[in-house]
């Protein structure tokens, strides 16, 4: 059912639609790791090295379709806001239009220039088949990907958290469950685990798509709904591209540093793979919370009730260090086991090097959960440059000095430049908050 954020007490409001975003969380990561999890379980090294090689460029796509979720899910929750239901719908089709014409234009892309992109990032010669193999059934799976995270947005922004959790619940289980069969049963290595998640993604995506869609015929208009409409276009491309153009640069960042490590051999790149599968869970369960956030903001932006964002931010941080607990502390103690989780029989290389990747990183995770709190609010309230500037301060200084400690230091040196990068653009993060708009509002 749709939900008015503006009314009621923030840190309740925040807590009651954030929930079922941690069952999400849970699910997502499932979906996330199931592909690695399989591949380094079921077939070998190698094959979990090229999934994870190929990871960091389904990155790009992912990003494009972030972008066109956070575009259209902070307009239209604006407008729910305001009650401008006609021009709500206006956006919603215009965003589905735009989107379409897009996952065209990257499946292209994708498939033409596979090979440079792999090349691009030296991947090396053991799994450059698999990962070739992985990266294009990927592409054929990106109009799935894309709708899919239109349609979250969308439920997202009318207050729903619920029924994205049903989908994503049922899609990432089954998804898992397909995994095995394809791999296990039917010896299909790595492209059963690409495939498993084609399927998965499809169906999933089919049906929230026609959940959505009647959701929004059961809203009342008055009036004719316009299909497409280049303004509302450029409304939602002020907030879409900069969400895109960051998404993208960190993905191209990261492929950077995926390329540093891959010079460091296939044991270091299948270390790599397991541990930063674990560190996306955090990262991503963060950025879940502060999407929610984002939707939050831009409710109570369209309402014209600042001052509840303040105690929106108060109330996300709480939520992220609550999270940040058990998470830091697991990942400290149980290092080893998290490890070996993705591989079996791990070569000594491979798991040190992955362990001491969670080692450097985790305690840094109650920092960068307030940026991306911080940054949800700036999104949601459409200070894209602000947003824009702190992301990037984060992205080059990791790439930098992922290249130059590298160099010094081996693989360790790549390790220390995430929690370096994330401490100086959080700081930059909160001050252009405490800037924001609602900082006198009383």
């Amino acid at each position: 059912m749709n939900r008015d954020l503006t009314v009621g007490k923030p840190e309740t409001v925040l807590w009651q639609f954030c929930l079922p975003l941690f069952g999400s969380i849970i699910f997502q990561q499932l979906y996330n790791i199931a592909d690695s999890l399989v591949a380094g379980k079921f077939i070998g090294e190698n094959a979990l090295a090229a999934v994870g090689n190929s990871y960091e460029i389904t990155l790009i796509f992912i990003a494009f379709a972030f972008g066109c979720n956070i575009g259209c899910s902070v307009i239209v929750s604006r407008l729910f806001g305001s009650k401008k239901y006609v021009e709500m719908k206006t956006s919603v089709y215009t965003t589905m239009i735009s989107s379409a014409v897009l996952c065209a234009v990257l499946m292209f892309f994708g498939l033409v220039c596979c090979d440079v992109l792999l090349e691009l990032i030296h991947t090396p010669s053991e799994i450059l088949s698999d990962s070739k193999l992985y990266l294009n059934i990927y592409i054929w799976g990106l109009p799935f990907l894309f709708f899919y995270n239109i349609a979250t947005g969308i439920f997202s922004a009318l207050g729903d958290s619920k029924t994205p959790f049903i989908f994503l619940a049922i899609s990432s289980t089954a998804n898992i469950l397909v995994d095995i069969l394809f791999v296990a049963a039917f010896d299909m290595g790595v492209a059963g685990v690409a495939w498993a998640t084609f399927l998965c993604q499809g169906v999933s995506c089919v049906l929230a798509v026609i959940v959505v869609l009647k959701r929004l015929s059961g809203i009342p208009t008055e009036g004719r709904v316009v299909l497409y409409s280049f303004e509302m276009f450029k409304k939602i491309a002020v907030i879409a591209v900069p969400s895109i153009l960051q998404q993208s640069f960190i993905s191209v960042g990261n492929i950077i540093i995926q390329s540093v490590i891959n010079d460091c051999g296939v044991e270091v790149t299948a270390g790599y793979a397991a541990a930063v599968k674990l560190n996306n869970l955090v990262i991503t369960s963060f950025t879940t919370l502060a999407n929610g956030l984002s939707n939050y903001t831009a409710q109570n932006i369209g309402a014209g009730i600042l001052p509840r964002i303040k105690d929106g931010f108060k109330a996300g941080v709480k939520m992220v260090w609550l999270l940040c607990v058990p998470l830091v502390a697991l990942y400290l103690v149980a290092t080893k086991a998290l490890v070996t989780f993705f591989i079996n029989d791990p070569s000594e290389l491979a798991l040190a090097s992955g362990m001491r990747f969670l080692y450097i990183v985790a305690p840094f995770y109650f920092i960068i959960s307030v940026k991306l709190i911080a940054d949800g609010i700036l999104r949601g309230a459409g200070l894209m440059k602000n947003f824009m500037i702190a992301t990037f301060t984060d992205l080059i200084l990791r790439v930098v000095l992922a290249e130059i400690l590298s160099r010094q230091i081996g693989y360790i040196g790549i390790w220390c430049a995430w929690p370096i990068g994330w401490t100086l653009a959080t700081g930059l993060s909160i001050t252009f908050y405490r800037r924001g708009p609602w900082r006198k509002a009383a």
